[in-house]
């Protein structure tokens, strides 16, 4: 059997392939080798004169070949990280952003340790949010909702997989999953790109699904639903936190503010742009 070529020029042919397509060649040839020898990425620089199989320089063209396509890494891996959690992914589900860690943070500083709320986590695609949530505060329930079976499918193997059982899934649209719950914490990273935006031509979001990154209305479609609806669910002095565009930041203040809400506020992510929203149901409202 012939064998392929060491992992030096494997790697250095891959980077080759996936300059034009990728806005990092050399980590996603990397995370892809190593992927294929089932070996952490350190192997790759103590190993570089060893030459893979002939079976391991195909899977290794064949998985350079998808990105070269636009694949996104965490497809063709199966997963991805957030706050610490290996989290199966699909292209049922959204590929988790590490910008949302950003939603979890204020969660987390809202929601005292040891406390027993209810939260939820509306469309919850990977279950990222609310299984973040569940790891750092196990006495609260989480109810993670999305509107497609296939998605929760996706979440709820990956509570079973890190062991999370405060966590219970349901079938359903925005708020609309929650009629008869008391929710203290309702958080959502729901889709607010709107349609025609020139990001959506990256061809990594041709492989993610549209539903779960553009919204009518100019993007603002669910993010006005939830807020429209979020005090049927929300006891008093409960609280809200959404992500959403750092154009939208200001739009959103001002949704909440009409629904009266009270304390709006935003949260800048790592880059500097706000794409956290906060707020709190008025007391007695």
């Amino acid at each position: 059997m012939s064998q392929g070529a060491d992992i030096a020029r494997a790697l250095a042919t891959a980077v080759y392939r996936l300059e034009q397509v990728s806005d990092s060649p050399e980590l996603d040839a990397a995370l892809l080798l190593a992927h294929v020898l089932k070996k952490p990425r350190s192997y790759l620089i103590s190993h570089r004169e060893k030459r893979l199989s002939g079976a391991q320089q195909r899977d290794f063209n064949s998985v350079i070949a998808r990105r070269a396509r636009g694949e996104p890494v965490a497809y063709i891996e199966g997963f991805r990280e957030f706050w610490s959690l290996r989290l199966a992914v699909t292209p049922d589900v959204l590929i988790p952003r590490p910008e949302t860690e950003t939603l979890v943070e204020r969660a987390l500083r809202i929601i005292p340790p040891g406390a027993d709320w209810t939260v939820a986590d509306l469309g919850t695609g990977s279950g990222a949010i609310a299984l973040a949530v569940a790891s750092e505060r196990p006495r609260c329930r989480i109810i993670a909702t999305d509107i497609s079976p296939d998605a929760l499918s996706v979440a709820a193997g990956n509570a079973r997989l890190h062991r999370l059982d405060n966590v219970t899934f349901r079938v359903g649209d925005w708020c609309g999953a929650l009629r008869g719950d008391r929710i203290e914490v309702l958080l959502s990273n729901p889709p607010y790109i709107r349609e025609g935006d020139p990001h959506l031509s990256a061809p990594s979001l041709g492989f993610e699904p549209r539903r779960a990154l553009v919204a009518p209305g100019s993007g603002m479609r669910w993010l006005r639903d939830i807020i429209a609806h979020a005090g049927e669910c929300l006891i008093p002095g409960g609280h809200i936190v959404l992500e959403h565009g750092a154009d939208q930041a200001y739009a959103v203040r001002d949704m909440l503010i009409e629904h009266d809400f009270a304390d709006p506020g935003h949260e800048a992510d790592l880059a500097g742009h706000a794409r956290i929203s906060f707020a709190r149901r008025r007391d007695g409202s």
